[in-house]
């Protein structure tokens, strides 16, 4: 099949990791439909035991997973969660990781309903003060985990500082990719130890496919993460790893169309005299921008924002109707959501509204659709949830 003979990430997206099917000639990595491999005897396979252990289809998402972020190994999950769960199964009772103050719900109920259970801590910490972040690294500390744009305030965290941080104190970095995607940003460059996704989202792209990625750098950590997968076994299955490598495959035209109309968006809503408060680090007003400019490509396509008092947010949830309001992000249509009552609701209302995710906040993930379209479908809710 072919060779590497590319340098660019579009090229990447289509050609990375394990491409092709050599035995057929096939451009697309079949889909390995199986459970079990047909060994030639004892101790003798094909590189190929069990799917839980290891399936082509998934090695090949896996490996071009690995090459998209620049690390060395990929790991496929059935969740961004279960992801998220492998990672922190790496910690032991005694340990606390540090977290971004305001990342996903889930994220924080894991550790908050699961791993706390197991004598594994948190602390909610603002990531964007590195200064006063390393205060807060005491000997029990094993982790700083962010998320950078963070969910679902957009906001912004020094990669590198971070990994910097980490590096000095001995602990892992871990960063939440999701709502970038090594398209915009790839954390591994700028020193980060073990990356996520929810590949639900801008990866498979489609809203057809539930999935979680993680991306390593070093071997012994890889290792390990190996040995988690394969023991807990919340491995993605062939025909949802198919989907994702396809979806992967338009990640780079999808996400230009997906910025450029949130860059239109955010500037209309800023603008928009019944918007209160904006959150984009594409605009240059908001106060990542500088950050957020010299470690990603650019401001991605999610926007939160939050409409005076004098306004209905039901109604205005209730009168769209080219975005829908829904769970997830990232699909190539328009999303809506109130993070306060859906993807954020298993987060104390005490603890949102010290972050300031507030009960008036509106998360958009803006699709790939006319942005004049999405802009008059955002201004007729607002006028009708005067």
């Amino acid at each position: 099949m072919s060779g590497k003979n590319y340098k660019d990430i579009e090229s990447a997206l289509i050609h990375g990791g394990i491409y092709g099917d050599s035995l057929t000639g096939a451009v697309n990595v079949p889909i390995y439909q199986t459970s079990t491999y047909e060994q030639q005897g004892l101790g003798q396979n094909k590189g190929w035991e069990y799917s839980r252990t290891g399936n082509p289809t998934r090695a090949a998402l896996e490996a071009l997973i690995a090459e998209l972020e620049g690390g060395t190994h990929g790991f496929a999950f059935g969740s961004g969660m279960a992801a998220s769960t492998a990672v922190l199964s790496l910690f032991k009772t005694g340990d606390k990781v540090l977290i971004s103050s305001n990342v996903y719900g889930g994220t924080f109920r894991v550790l908050d309903k699961i791993f706390k259970n197991f004598g594994i801590a948190y602390s909610i910490e603002d990531t964007t003060n590195l200064a006063a972040l390393e205060t807060k690294i005491t000997p029990d500390v094993k982790a700083i985990w962010i998320e950078t744009p963070a969910n679902p305030l957009l906001t912004i965290t020094d990669l590198a500082g971070i990994a910097s941080l980490a590096k000095k104190h001995n602990i892992l970095s871990v960063v939440d990719n999701t709502f970038m995607t090594p398209y915009l940003q790839r954390p591994i460059e700028q020193g980060i130890d073990i990356v996520v996704h929810s590949a639900t989202k801008y990866l498979g792209g489609h809203s057809d496919v539930v999935a979680g990625l993680a991306v390593v750098h070093d071997a012994a950590l890889a290792e390990r993460i190996a040995f988690i997968q394969n023991a807990t076994g919340g491995v993605l299955g062939p025909f949802d790893s198919f989907l994702l490598i396809r979806g992967i495959k338009t990640l780079g035209v999808r996400l230009d169309r997906h910025t450029q109309n949130a860059e239109k968006i955010a500037e209309h809503l800023k603008a928009h005299p019944a918007v209160k408060n904006i959150y984009y680090p594409g605009l240059k007003s908001d106060s990542g921008y500088e950050i957020n400019r010299k470690q990603a490509k650019n401001g991605g396509a999610m926007i939160s924002f939050e409409l005076y008092e004098n306004y209905d947010i039901k109604k205005f949830f209730s009168s769209l109707g080219l975005a829908a309001l829904a769970e997830s992000l990232g699909g190539v249509e328009s999303l809506v959501c109130h993070p306060a009552t859906m993807t954020h609701a298993s987060i104390p209302k005490d603890i949102r509204d010290k972050v300031g995710i507030t009960d008036g906040l509106i998360r958009l993930s803006v699709g790939i659709e006319s942005a004049e379209d999405i802009i008059a479908d955002i201004d007729q809710a607002i006028e009708a949830a005067k």
